[in-house]
């Protein structure tokens, strides 16, 4: 069986994510979506909270399973099987940034492999960043996250601003 792990913050999940991961889904046996738990960002929401979401978003999707891990992501890909990390490219700086990754995973780990996709051109110029900066302004953000993401969007933002 080919495991994938598909590793990222998706704080908060958006439409871009879930598209890499479905089509992850269809290539791999299993794919993996692990959050990572201690990124060098300000989080919005609880890793807890991102589980929960990304469970509902993508619990339609058989063989797509959701955890989370702090520490190497190579580390965490030995100790659940996964042999492929998988990444999303959106723009040409995506590209720079994940070539060296990909040189330095070979390096600590040379046994895995890192497949990267290209995301969907709907999604080329979605980041969570710019969905949360959306919604900090009070915008709308349904045509990028599921209506569940975007309610706990407005629920969140609207707990810090009172």
């Amino acid at each position: 069986m080919k495991t994938a792990l598909y590793p990222g913050t998706f704080d908060p999940v958006h439409n871009g994510h879930i598209d890499i991961a479905r089509r992850s889904a269809d290539i791999f046996d299993r794919v993996i979506v692990a959050i990572y738990d201690l990124p060098q960002k300000n989080l919005l929401f609880s890793t807890a909270e991102r589980a929960v979401m990304l469970k509902a978003v993508l619990a339609d999707v058989p063989n797509i399973e959701v955890a989370h891990y702090g520490g190497l992501t190579v580390d965490f890909c030995r100790e659940r099987g996964a042999s492929t990390i998988v990444r999303g490219l959106r723009v040409i700086s995506d590209f720079e940034r994940e070539y060296q990754m990909a040189l330095t995973t070979r390096e600590l780990a040379p046994e895995l492999d890192m497949v990267c996709l290209m995301t969907s051109l709907q999604y080329a110029f979605l980041s969570s960043t710019i969905v949360k900066e959306i919604a900090y302004a009070g915008g709308s953000v349904s045509q990028f996250v599921p209506a569940l993401v975007a309610e706990a969007l407005r629920a969140k933002i609207g707990s810090r601003k009172e």
